[in-house]
Order: C-alpha cells, then sequence, then structure tokens
C-alpha cells in the first residue's frame, strides 16, 4: 500500500466500488477523505482507505451500511503512530497476535457468548452455543441474530488486524456441521423442487447452507451443488432436474457475473424463479426476471412459494 494519499476515483478502483458510493458513505456515515489541502479536493489518506476497506468487506457480508460504518469508525488505526502505511500496520506485532474482541454490533448476549468462545478457541463452547440457538429459535433466528454479527465481527476484526484466520477457520467449520446437522433433523419429503448453487469460483458457501437448513426447516426439499459451479454445469443440472427455482448465490462482486443468470433464463427447462442472492449482486445488473432476496427469510419465503405454486398447476 502506497502511502500518498489518494483522489476519490483511486480509492474508488482500489475497492471495486462507485465513487458515489463513496460519497455516500462521506455524506451519511463521516467515512471520507481526511487531507485537506487548501485550493485542492480532499484526498484519501491509508488510514482513510483502511477504515473504507471494512467498510466494503462488511456491507458484502450483509451488515447494515450504518452499522458497518459504526465498526469502521471504531477501528483502531491501522498505521504506526497513525502515520504510516497500512502494509505495515499488518506486519505490526502487536496487531497479528487476533487479542482483544469481536464485535457484534447489536446482537445479544448469546452473540457477545459465541464471540468469546470463538476468541478463546473454545470449539465445545461454540458448537453448543450454536446448537441451542437452533432448537430453541431455529435456522433463519440463528443465522440473523447470532451467527451473521458473529462471523461479519470476525471479518472485521480480520480486516483490521490481519489476523483471527484460525478463529474464523474454527467458526465456519463449526456453523457448516450444526448447520448440516439441523438439515438432516428436519429432511423433507417429496421431490426437490429447489436447486441450491454457488456462482462460478464462488467458495464462500455458509450463508448457503443457511438456506439449505431453513429450507429443511420448512419442509422444502432442495439440492445444493456447494461452491464454484460452472454456469454449464449448472445449467445441465437444471435441464436434468427441472427445477421450480434455482438460488444463486454471489458473495462477491468479482463472482457476480450476470451473464450466469441469463443462461438459467435461456435453459431449455427454465425455472419458474431464478434468485440472484448475496451481496455480490448488484441490482442494476440483473437481467429481467431475476429476483433479489433481501434477507434469508425472504429467501426460504419465495423458494416455498414456487414450489406450492408449481405442485398445484400439477395437481390442476
Amino acid at each position: 500500500m502506497v502511502d500518498e494519499a489518494l483522489s476519490a476515483g483511486a480509492v474508488a478502483r482500489r475497492l471495486g466500488v462507485a465513487v458515489t458510493t463513496l460519497r455516500t458513505w462521506h455524506q451519511r456515515y463521516g467515512l471520507g477523505p481526511s487531507e485537506h489541502i487548501p485550493g485542492h479536493h480532499r484526498r484519501y489518506t491509508p488510514a482513510d482507505l483502511a477504515r473504507l476497506e471494512i467498510m466494503r468487506r462488511l456491507t458484502a457480508e450483509g451488515v447494515s451500511p450504518a452499522e458497518a460504518a459504526r465498526w469502521a469508525r471504531q477501528a483502531p488505526d491501522p498505521t504506526p503512530n497513525g502515520s504510516g502505511t497500512v502494509g505495515s500496520a499488518r506486519s505490526h506485532p502487536t496487531r497479528r497476535d487476533g487479542g482483544g474482541t469481536i464485535p457484534v454490533g447489536r446482537a445479544g448476549p448469546a452473540a457477545r457468548g459465541l464471540a468469546r468462545a470463538a476468541m478463546r478457541l473454545d470449539a465445545a463452547a461454540i458448537s453448543e452455543t450454536i446448537a441451542h440457538a437452533l432448537a430453541a429459535g431455529g435456522v433463519i433466528a440463528t443465522w440473523e441474530g447470532l451467527l451473521r454479527p458473529v462471523l461479519a465481527g470476525i471479518g472485521e476484526r480480520h480486516a483490521a488486524t490481519a489476523g483471527l484466520i484460525e478463529v474464523e477457520h474454527l467458526v465456519s467449520r463449526s456453523v457448516s456441521e450444526a448447520l448440516a446437522a439441523a438439515s438432516r433433523a428436519n429432511v423433507p419429503t417429496g421431490p426437490a423442487r429447489i436447486l441450491l448453487s454457488c456462482a462460478d469460483e464462488e467458495q464462500h458457501t455458509l450463508p448457503l447452507e443457511a438456506l439449505a437448513a431453513a429450507l429443511a426447516e420448512a419442509g422444502v426439499s432442495y439440492r445444493m451443488l456447494g461452491a464454484r459451479v460452472p454456469v454449464g454445469a449448472l445449467v445441465e443440472a437444471v435441464n436434468r432436474t427441472g427445477p421450480a427455482a434455482v438460488v444463486l448465490w454471489s458473495h462477491t462482486r468479482a463472482t457476480a457475473d450476470p451473464a450466469q443468470l441469463s443462461a438459467l433464463l435461456a435453459a431449455p427447462r427454465r425455472p419458474l424463479l431464478v434468485l440472484a442472492a448475496g451481496p455480490g449482486w448488484r441490482a442494476d445488473t440483473l437481467p429481467a426476471g431475476v429476483v433479489r432476496p433481501v434477507d434469508l427469510a425472504e429467501a426460504v419465503s419465495l423458494s416455498a412459494a414456487v414450489r406450492d405454486s408449481l405442485n398445484q398447476s400439477r395437481r390442476d
């Protein structure tokens, strides 16, 4: 990372966002450029850029912009003594040890307890907390109120310190195992009408695993293809199984190629509903007829509705 201050255009290119997005983050959340030379436009310092990287990462993981901005503003200055480079901050020994806490925003005591267990690498406590939440509140409430805040907090801490990789791996594995167990405990009957897939080269599967568990809990049968599904293989799966709905998950802008959605719409056995799920998709790039669910609950509701519609039409 270079030391010189950057223009808004340069920052936008580095982050992969629009300049208008930077202006919004500045005006609404105070994440603007801090270097001011009289007679010139303000420019972004390395510390400004580091905070914006946290903002971009958290919003991409589904954290609300207001909450992401609060965490970004509270993050330690990633430059030694507030004046060095981001790169040197990430090599600073006091930043890489993963110390401190995992921020969970306004999430409740269970999320704070899970965050503490994660920092201790206490696998038993992590699994017990998740299992208790699933039994008490179900998949959707557990994902929204417990798992997503903690996973996002781990991501924010990693962005600020370059640490917690071991924490992220342990928690991700525990979450995946718990969601798989929840799916097995609620195996729906009937044909699988919903096809779940990650976009080509997309490796973030936990939100899709949460959707699978939530669908099973709602009695909706599904097929899960998992991570990094090439579009040709996805279309072949659609033509062979004839699903009522396809959910295509993209976590980042890099994997959200709208051509994948267009290929689904052009498939010989085109599904009744194509859902573009995840923060990678931009609403203004989606082909006509594609729906972008706002959260896990809406994805489950839409999938169940289209399943029911198909079943009804076949009875008629």
